[in-house]
């Protein structure tokens, strides 16, 4: 394809940031502003121009987004090379180097690549043979703590000498042992396939220079995402020609918490002298209301470049506050005003439309109502609530006081917290169970606990203890919730997930989605007509999950998409709902603590910007945390957007206003939406 073919249609700033080839560039993507035709149109134009494909190397993400480039780019230069240009993800980019060059580091090339479970069983054994007890120090803990540590740049002998306390000082030495085990296995970890790459970069400059003659052209997308690791094996790579294009958004920054560095970015210009910035301001996805009030909220944030978007596509309508009374009035109000838009305009389909929320564990009662009108759904990022693990095993934590005999439901919550019953306690259960004992009777007894050593023992008669206690409190209907949030603290569960999944982060999230299911058995004795029992909650519970169940569909445009804003981040909508918006929720209740809001107002520019013609902003004025209503505060987010961009109404009168009722009225100040 002719030089000029390749550049119609790019706007000024895409065309330079396509055309300029040498020297470090940085191109500042706002939010659809057509970042992935502008790098796969530049990596075009330069086979175009007459460079090797062989020198070019392109990395990203998500496997997604690699093959998404390479078919483009075999679209824009059909048999000119494009499939000789290197492309792909960090990690995948890293394999290629591992498997060639590992071999320097004493590694054979045919290492294999641990998976989660792989390394929790070696975590485990590096504890043991570090001399620790089972619970004297977490499984997860050490985990996310090596996890940290590699993507920070840290070999074991830099997370010992960095160490600030007695615990972290126990994590090193766990690491130092955990990496020995992986060598000995010739196996890699995920965080090592970064980490080694950039070892071998450092330790054998040789073996570097190789690939800075071969790589003579970098490219790197969604450069705001990257961690330290992928900074330094980008930066060797290209310190001899600079000829680095790295494109992104500071403002879209939202994954810290996966050891991402906004500095990364921010300091890109001071890094790398004579840096040429160009920014794409010009975004083709959204209507100007919704990009102006983009602009609002993320223009008062924090160190950032600045950027204004702007849009062909017209003013648009103005945005939607909607206040409803509770969460569960909320859900039902999306529910039905999407069921009344499609009814209203015939050219609206279910997958124009997108609920978006700050937390995983938010999408429950959203499940509920969308499943009550038969409105169809998917989940983006996550299972439906109910097949969530943690929430498979709350119920079977409560299913095993509904029914002694159950002894799967035992097997399942023995382990969860870890307690010291496992190998041992489940051989004796099955040993001398049956024949009119349940595993449950016999926890207690000496043929069971009377082998089990001291601190096995002493937990499985508390177990027991917990159990009985609480079989006897739910023989009497009603305060259904408080019960079950007091028999899972005091079985150990609830204070137990940090022990049980990977990392703080993921336990945290878990918690809440536990919470979550606690609200659930509130509201089903709020809703009974009847005295409200355990029993009966779980047979509710059950027939939910035989028959409610919503299959991934085949057709996801059949479907309204339900979804986290972080699995949201790169995706668009016609219409998108964003609920929730309030203080504590969103922005979260961690990050009001820590006064570290920036991050989390990113996180609602990026939510803003998924819409296409459409935003619609929900808030409840009480929500049900713990199975207790709470009064709820408007986010202070939406003090952010300006008044000239947005109707305030309440949700009875949006439907009504859809079935022809002009009942459409102003709150003096946003904060009247919710005290």
């Amino acid at each position: 394809m002719e030089l000029n073919e390749l550049l119609r249609g790019l706007n000024p700033e895409q065309r330079d940031a396509v055309t300029t080839i040498d020297g470090p560039v940085l191109v500042l993507a706002g939010a659809g502003t057509g970042k992935t035709r502008v790098i796969t149109v530049r990596m075009a134009y330069m086979l175009a121009t007459g460079i090797p494909p062989e020198r070019i190397l392109g990395m990203t993400f998500t496997n997604k987004a690699a093959r998404e480039m390479r078919e483009r780019l075999a679209q824009l230069v059909p048999g000119g090379g494009a499939d000789k240009v290197t492309l792909g993800t960090f990690h995948s980019f890293c394999v290629r180097i591992l498997r060639r060059e590992i071999s320097a580091l004493n590694y054979l090339g045919n290492f294999t690549i641990a998976d989660d479970s792989d390394q929790q069983g070696l975590v485990k054994q590096a504890i043991a043979q570090c001399g620790y007890g089972k619970d004297d120090i977490s499984v997860s803990a050490v985990a996310a703590y090596i996890s940290a540590q590699k993507n920070q740049l840290r070999f074991p002998v830099d997370a010992a000498n960095a160490a600030r306390n007695n615990f972290e000082a126990s994590c090193a030495a766990v690491y130092r042992q955990y990496q020995e085990l992986l060598e000995l296995q010739n196996s890699v970890d995920f965080d090592d396939l970064l980490l080694l790459t950039y070892k071998i970069f450092s330790e054998f400059p040789e073996i570097l220079a190789k690939y800075q003659e071969r790589y003579r052209y970098l490219l790197i997308d969604e450069y705001q995402d990257t961690n330290d690791v992928q900074f330094e094996i980008v930066r060797m790579l290209c310190e001899n020609h600079h000829n680095l294009c790295v494109v992104g958004d500071d403002d879209q920054s939202i994954y810290s918490w996966r050891g991402a560095n906004i500095r990364n970015i921010l300091d890109f210009p001071s890094l790398y002298p004579g840096t040429k910035a160009v920014k794409l301001e010009q975004n083709y996805r959204s209507t100007n209301t919704i990009l102006q009030a983009a602009n609002a909220v993320i223009g008062g944030g924090g160190e950032r470049f600045g950027k204004q978007l702007w849009s062909d596509n017209g003013k648009g309508e103005p945005l939607l506050l909607v206040k409803t009374d509770d969460g569960e009035c909320e859900a039902d109000f999306i529910a039905g005003y999407i069921n009344q838009m499609m009814t209203e305009n015939s050219s609206l389909k279910p997958g124009d439309f997108a609920v978006l929320y700050r937390s995983n564990h938010l999408s429950r009662q959203l499940e509920i109502s969308f499943r009550n009108l038969g409105v169809p759904y998917r989940l983006v990022g996550g299972q439906e609530f109910y097949q969530r693990k943690e929430i498979k095993d709350a119920a079977a934590y409560l299913k095993v006081l509904v029914n002694p005999r159950d002894n799967q439901s035992l097997l399942r919550i023995l382990p969860l917290p870890p307690r010291g019953l496992a190998e041992k306690a489940v051989n004796l259960l099955k040993e001398n169970s049956g024949a009119g004992h349940s595993m449950r009777q016999i926890l207690n007894s000496d043929a069971v606990a009377g082998k089990l050593p001291p601190k096995g023992a002493a937990a499985a008669r508390e177990l027991a203890a917990v159990m009985d206690k609480y079989t006897t409190e739910f023989e009497t209907p009603g305060n259904l919730a408080a019960k079950v949030t007091g028999y899972l603290r005091e079985s150990g569960y609830l204070d137990g997930l940090q022990a049980i999944y990977r990392d703080l982060e993921d336990a945290r999230k878990r918690r809440e989605n536990v919470d979550e299911f606690i609200n659930a058995i509130a509201q089903y004795e709020m809703k009974s007509s009847e005295p409200a029992t355990l029993a009966g909650f779980l047979e509710n519970f059950a027939l939910l999950e035989e028959n409610d169940r919503t299959e991934e569909p085949q057709n996801p445009d059949g479907c309204v998409t339900l979804s986290t804003i972080h699995a949201a981040k790169g995706l668009e909508y016609p219409v998108v709902f964003l609920m929730a918006l309030e203080d504590n929720v969103f922005p979260h209740e961690r990050a009001v603590e820590e006064g570290n809001l920036d991050e989390e107002l990113r996180l609602f520019y990026v939510a803003i910007t998924r819409a296409k013609r459409k935003l619609i902003i929900t808030a409840a004025m009480r929500r049900m945390q713990r199975g207790v209503f709470r009064n709820q505060r408007a986010s202070r987010f939406l003090l952010r957007l300006p008044e000239e961009l947005y109707e305030v109404a309440n949700s009875d009168e949006l439907i009504k206003r859809l079935e022809g009722d002009d009942l459409t009225r102003a709150f003096e100040n946003i904060f009247n939406l919710l005290k």
